[in-house]
């Protein structure tokens, strides 16, 4: 089953995607996780877009999830695997402007209260992490250098060092994000990935009748280095949705090469 499911709205087009099975009622209350879509507009600040235009959209997905635009929380994202582990203190920052931005900084951890974390996609594979029993939570922004520097790992293990949170309480998640059907890579991509295939139990690569290049399944890739890091297979849903089929309904940097903006995938819990 899906687990991004589209969030009405009355005549007009759904501008984001609730990760249902963790905001359904009966499961943890006050937790919200989901993803935009083409239609909440750009809500990036650093594609070139009149800044206060994508604040305004900000705020309207704000809105929509009921939480203030000064909970967004947001990083200045590089495609590497820091992460960073977010206080009371650095509530807000990045919401209005990159300046105030978490720098250098692909993953983001939390367990406070009334902190929306935010990160920023337009075919990378977005990451969601919440412990339900240390109240520990975490996003992640892995494209392919993210993912083979093992930032889903890196991820976890941050939560276990900080929160106590063990890996097998762990539930996470992938949002929309290129599917294999649409990334091809070559030889310069293939190299970094090698290494971590060996005893892998899918398919994540699909190598074209020369052996130069292939069709890479970066969200299975990263379900396997979830296992790794101790989650169980039960505990990890994916989405279906790949931006690069879907853009009338996402973003795609590879499909509109280059000139599109961003989605958003954002993880928080309200105070009770």
């Amino acid at each position: 089953m899906e687990p991004f499911v589209l969030h009405e709205e009355k005549g007009k087009p759904s501008s984001i995607f609730m990760l249902h099975s963790w905001c359904e009622p009966g499961e943890d209350e006050g937790l919200t996780a989901g993803f935009t879509t083409r239609h909440a507009g750009n809500v990036a600040l650093h594609v070139g877009d009149d800044p206060q235009a994508v604040i305004a959209n900000r705020e309207s997905v704000a809105g929509l999830l009921g939480w203030k635009f000064a909970a967004f929380t947001c990083a200045e994202q590089v495609h590497g695997s820091d992460v960073y582990v977010v206080t009371a203190e650095d509530t807000g920052r990045g919401s209005g402007s990159r300046e105030t931005a978490i720098a250098d900084t692909d993953a983001m951890i939390t367990n406070e209260p009334n902190v929306l974390l935010a990160m920023f996609y337009a075919d990378c594979v977005p990451l969601y992490f919440h412990d339900p029993v240390t109240g520990a939570m975490g996003l992640a922004h892995a494209g392919w250098k993210g993912t083979v520097s093992e930032i889903a790992v890196k991820t976890v293990a941050k939560m276990q060092e900080v929160y106590g949170a063990l890996p097998e309480n762990i539930r996470a998640a992938m949002g929309p994000s290129i599917g294999d059907c649409c990334y091809e890579v070559d030889e310069s991509v293939l190299k970094h990935v090698r290494p971590l295939l060996d005893n892998l139990t899918e398919d994540i690569v699909k190598l074209n009748e020369f052996g130069d290049r292939a069709q890479l399944n970066l969200k299975h890739l990263n379900r396997q280095l979830m296992i790794k890091a101790g989650i169980m297979p039960s505990r990890i849903e994916i989405s279906s949705w790949c931006t690069s089929c879907h853009t009338e309904m996402l973003f795609s940097h590879r499909k509109e090469k280059g000139a599109t903006g961003r989605m958003m995938s954002w993880l928080g819990k309200k105070s009770r």
